[in-house]
C-alpha cells in the first residue's frame, strides 16, 4: 500500500487506516483478528483507536492482537483521549488530569510503552492551553511520538496549532481527524484549509458516509446493519434523508459505469481529495474490508470526481482553486 507523510511531519502512514470503533462490541476477537491480518497483509500500517471505544475494550483487544498478528514496530498506533464515562454517560473532559489518565490507561490496555500518534478527541471546556500542556508532557516523557486533534472545527484547529507554534518548546500538532465524505463536506470550508496552512495531515472518519454511501440502505434498513442496531441507529439516521439518497444514486451510477462498487467510488473520492492523508475504515469484517483494499491501484477519472463534487454540494475549491486574473 502507498505510504503518505502526515502533513509536514516525519510521520509516515499507509494511505488507508483501520478504525476500531466497533471492536470489543460489534466486532469480536475472531473478526478483529481477520481484519488486522487482512489490513497488514495489504501493507496497511495506520491503526486508529481511542480510550472511549467500548469503554477501553477496543484498545484491550487491539493490544492482544498486534503482537500476535504483526510486530509492534510495523504498525502506527494512534489513539485519542478526552471522552470519559461518568455515571454511565460519556462526557468530554479535556483537563490535564483526565487526558494524562486516559493516556496511561491506553498504554496499559495496548501493552505498549508509547503511542505513535495521540490525539485530543474533542474540544472541551478545559482551557485549551491546559489540554495542550498535557500533550507536551506526553511527548516530553516519551509516551507519545506525535500529537494531533480530533473533531475540532476550523478556528479551533487554527487556535490549537498557533498556540503550539508560539513556543519552540511546545509540541507541533501534525494531524486532525474530522468527518469527511460525499455526505459530509463541511471540512472543506475551514478545517482542510486550516490544515493546509499549518502543514497538518487529515484523517477522515466515516469516509463512506456512516455506511450509507455503500448503497446498502437504498431500499430499507438491512438486518445486521449499523442502522438496525439500537446503539448505532442514531448515528446513521441523519444520512437517510432525500438529499443523501440523491448523492447515493449518483455514486451508484458512477460505480456501474466504472465497473466498481459504490463503496470503492465513495472511498476513492475521499482518499484522493486534496489535503487528505488517510481515510479511516470502520469495517466490521475482513469481507467488508477487502473491497476497500482492492482500490490500491485505482483512481477516479477527474471528470467523475468533479461530477460527484457537483452533485454532493458543489465544486471542491481545493481541487480546483480559483484562478487570479
Amino acid at each position: 500500500m502507498e505510504q503518505r507523510r502526515v502533513g509536514d511531519s516525519g510521520l509516515v502512514v499507509s494511505r488507508l487506516g483501520l478504525g476500531t470503533l466497533t471492536w470489543g462490541r460489534d466486532t469480536g476477537e475472531d473478526a478483529a483478528r481477520g481484519l488486522l491480518e487482512t489490513f497488514v497483509e495489504a501493507g496497511g500500517t495506520l491503526i486508529d483507536t481511542a480510550a472511549a471505544y467500548g469503554a477501553g475494550d477496543a484498545e484491550r483487544l487491539l493490544g492482544r492482537l498486534v503482537d500476535e498478528v504483526t510486530s509492534r514496530d510495523e504498525v502506527v498506533l494512534a489513539s485519542k483521549a478526552g471522552f470519559v464515562v461518568r455515571r454511565g454517560e460519556r462526557v468530554v473532559d479535556t483537563s490535564r488530569r483526565a487526558l494524562l489518565r486516559d493516556l496511561d490507561a491506553s498504554l496499559r490496555r495496548l501493552g505498549t510503552d508509547h503511542l505513535d500518534l495521540w490525539q485530543v478527541h474533542a474540544w472541551g471546556d478545559a482551557p485549551l492551553e491546559e489540554s495542550l500542556s498535557a500533550v507536551d508532557q506526553a511527548v516530553t516523557s516519551g509516551r507519545v511520538r506525535y500529537a494531533g486533534v480530533s473533531n475540532f472545527v476550523g478556528w479551533q484547529t487554527a487556535q490549537a496549532a498557533t498556540w503550539q507554534r508560539a513556543d519552540p518548546a511546545r509540541t507541533t500538532l501534525v494531524s486532525a481527524q474530522v468527518e469527511y465524505s460525499l455526505l459530509a463536506r463541511r471540512a472543506e470550508v475551514e478545517v482542510l484549509p486550516a490544515l493546509r496552512a499549518f502543514g497538518m495531515g487529515c484523517f477522515p472518519w466515516s469516509p463512506l458516509g456512516r455506511g450509507v454511501l455503500t448503497g446498502q440502505y437504498r431500499v430499507g434498513v438491512p438486518r445486521g446493519s449499523r442502522a438496525a442496531t439500537e446503539h448505532f441507529a442514531w448515528f446513521v439516521e441523519p444520512y437517510l434523508e432525500p438529499r443523501s439518497r440523491g448523492v447515493v444514486e449518483a455514486v451508484v451510477r458512477a460505480a456501474e459505469g466504472l465497473d466498481l462498487t459504490p463503496l470503492q467510488v465513495a472511498l476513492l473520492w475521499v482518499r484522493d481529495a486534496p489535503g487528505v492523508t488517510a481515510p479511516l475504515l470502520g469495517a466490521r469484517t475482513a469481507g467488508q474490508l477487502a473491497p476497500a483494499l482492492a482500490t490500491e491501484d485505482l483512481t477516479l477519472p477527474p471528470e467523475i470526481a468533479s461530477a460527484l463534487d457537483d452533485v454532493s454540494g458543489g465544486p471542491n475549491a481545493l481541487r480546483h482553486p480559483p484562478t487570479t486574473p
